[in-house]
């Protein structure tokens, strides 16, 4: 078998290796050098944002990155210049041309919620450690990334939340003031003094410790309902996280409470009352009439309640107005007693 040819192949390639292998050489050390560049003004960037006050600490880390990529993309495309002196940044473009179209709807989502993630930590409508309400989530931001936001239920649980879904959706942010205001409605009874009673939740409430006098608290009545007058209680807190929240209702309503009762004011429940659909007292309402559940009776069936007691009235009219009749007897005997 004759291996010239072959021979001759590898011998080429072994000298246009040669060739190269300065370019390869010099083209990692320039890679090298620019990791380096990159890792400098990442640091640059983080003490620059550091000394900035009230700085953002999402903003921060997506510049530190954004710095970083920038600066080694930019050495890998000296690299490669250096290593293939044929290839151009031209030829790239042109090359991306068709290709970074099917790029683009193929990662069409995640450049969404990358840019929404820039703006987000550009714009700042919640920041780290906010409390945030989305839809039925609800907790405290953790991290703002540029992907996704991630936040603590108060349960601890993680949500990842993509970025684009808050950047477009509404979202509560339950820290973005320094006070918050809460409410709740006391139900008193339809006797009771509406002002004593507004006066002592008034009282009960500026009683209780981080219940704040500017704005003064308020009690409103909002509602007649069926079984008590309704009272709405309105106060204010700082600060305005979960915890504060739910101590202050627990403080404000136990105060409420003991100070209504301690001075009579009653707390009404709501009564009902329950028909058997199978009873049969004369006071049950009509009989004859048609009843959800109940046919209409025929025949003898019970009395109503307002013809019972006509009856009865007619009754004790007519026994009150017959005579009485003479019992003379029992003084005949009382006198022939006398007698004798």
């Amino acid at each position: 078998m004759d291996f010239s040819i072959a021979w001759q192949k590898i011998n080429q390639i072994g000298r246009d290796f040669m060739l190269l292998l300065p370019n390869l050489l010099f083209g990692i050390v320039v890679f090298v050098v620019f990791y380096f560049v990159a890792r400098g003004v990442q640091s640059l960037v983080e003490r620059v944002m550091s000394r900035k006050e009230n700085h953002n600490q999402g903003l921060k880390t997506l510049l530190r990155r954004l710095s970083f990529v920038l600066v080694l993309i930019l050495g890998v495309l000296v690299t490669v210049t250096i290593m293939v002196p044929s290839f151009t940044p031209a030829s790239l473009i042109s090359a991306l041309g068709i290709g970074g179209v099917a790029i683009g709807f193929a990662f069409k989502d995640i450049f969404q919620n990358f840019l929404a993630g820039v703006l987000l930590l550009l714009t700042e409508p919640f920041k780290i450690n906010d409390q945030i309400r989305y839809k039925d989530f609800e907790g405290t931001v953790e991290t703002i990334q540029t992907r996704a936001t991630t936040i603590k239920t108060y349960d601890g649980r993680r949500v990842v939340i993509p970025n684009a879904e808050l950047f477009i959706n509404a979202v509560t942010v339950n820290t973005a003031y320094d006070k918050r205001r809460l409410e709740y409605d006391i139900g008193i009874g339809y006797g009771d003094d509406i002002a004593q009673a507004r006066e002592l939740i008034l009282e009960a409430m500026r009683g209780v410790e981080g219940v704040l006098t500017d704005p003064a608290p308020e009690a409103l009545v909002v509602d007649l309902a069926g079984s008590s007058v309704n009272i709405r209680a309105r106060w204010w807190i700082n600060p305005p996280r979960r915890a504060d929240i739910m101590g202050a209702h627990d403080r404000v309503l136990e105060a409420i409470k003991n100070t209504l009762v301690a001075h009579g004011i009653d707390l009404p429940f709501p009564t009902q009352q329950i028909l058997w659909h199978d009873q049969t007292e004369v006071t049950d309402g009509n009989r004859q009439l048609q009843r959800e559940g109940w046919p209409a009776g025929s025949g003898q069936v019970p009395k109503s309640r307002a013809e019972v007691r006509q009856a009865l009235q007619e009754k004790q009219a007519s026994s009150e107005a017959a005579p009485q009749p003479e019992t003379d007897s029992p003084k005949s005997d009382d006198s022939e007693a006398d007698k004798q």
